[in-house]
């Protein structure tokens, strides 16, 4: 009865690493067709006057302006380049405030592990959810890399309720594409981010405006590597 046990386990563990790391892989390639934000937002919204069909247009990452890519930088995660995955500094006081508290579970989560959560995983908070999400991001950082991390999380963050991605955003607020998107539009539509539904960047409040300042400032000092390419 042991045994068979084991091998239950161990047969639900192999296929576990096999089938996340093919689906990982395949992401890699392809633009990724929908998430379970995206699905579970738009079943949500059935009944309300909110959208139940999202907008995401995918832009690959040399359709993308330099400037949305400093701006999502500058405000959520300037030690990019320089981690693995984790900035486990950022972690550290994360946890620190979340012992404190006792019920919420705060940020500090890299671009890397917001692009794992939102390509593979759902929205709600646990620390289970936050450990199958650390395998993730160790996955996409492994086989990924940071370019494709970048052009990924720009393509399915949710800048608005029912809008998905930097080319929907450009295009439902600026009437521009992705691509020429300057630096004060990339950080309104950036400075959204921490809560997307609550703010707006068709119509910015007093917060929002600060925060697109203060990203503004942030994006002097980041590098892209591919500035010089574009």
């Amino acid at each position: 009865m042991l045994n068979r046990l084991f091998s239950l386990i161990f047969k639900f563990f192999l296929w576990f690493f096999i089938i996340t790391i093919l689906w990982v892989v395949v992401y890699k390639f392809i633009p990724i067709p929908m998430t379970a934000t995206m699905l579970s937002n738009g079943i949500k919204n059935i009944g309300t006057e909110d959208p139940i069909f999202w907008k995401n247009k995918w832009a690959n990452i040399n359709e993308i302006s330099p400037s949305y890519i400093r701006a999502a930088l500058a405000a959520e995660d300037q030690k990019f380049f320089d981690h693995s995955g984790f900035d486990f500094e950022a972690m550290q006081k994360a946890f620190e405030n979340n012992s404190k508290d006792g019920k919420k579970i705060k940020g500090g989560s890299t671009i890397s592990q917001q692009t794992a959560k939102n390509a593979f995983l759902w929205q709600h908070r646990s620390y289970f959810r936050k450990g199958i999400e650390a395998y993730f991001t160790f996955l996409i950082e492994l086989i990924w890399g940071k370019e494709r991390i970048l052009e990924v999380y720009l393509n399915i963050a949710e800048m608005g309720n029912g809008i998905y991605g930097v080319e929907s955003a450009s295009q439902e607020y600026f009437n521009i594409s992705a691509k020429n998107a300057n630096n004060e539009q990339a950080a309104l539509v950036i400075a959204v981010l921490p809560s997307p539904k609550k703010y707006s960047a068709k119509k910015p409040g007093p917060y929002v405006r600060k925060r697109q300042k203060w990203i503004l400032r942030q994006m002097r000092y980041i590098e892209w590597p591919l500035d010089e390419k574009k």
